[in-house]
């Protein structure tokens, strides 16, 4: 059940990624994660906040397979 509903969460947080124009399968920790990168605040905010539940949790995301040209880019 465990891994039925992290699936769940992952797809969701795709979905919300391809709302806001990234790429259908990457996620938004991964895209935050190449923002913060490329010098993004917001990307670095979010990805801060998400370091309180898991440390380098947007650097372990980063999908490098997905580079569509976005606010996180690749």
């Amino acid at each position: 059940m465990k891994l039925y509903i992290l699936k769940i969460l992952v797809s969701l947080d795709q979905l919300v990624n391809t709302i806001f124009g990234g790429s259908p399968d990457e996620t938004l920790s991964s895209r935050w994660g190449k923002g913060t990168r490329r010098g993004c605040k917001v990307c670095s905010f979010m990805c801060r906040i998400l370091n309180i539940f898991e440390k380098d949790h947007c650097e372990k995301s980063i999908e490098r397979d997905e580079t569509k040209n976005s606010w996180g880019g690749n």
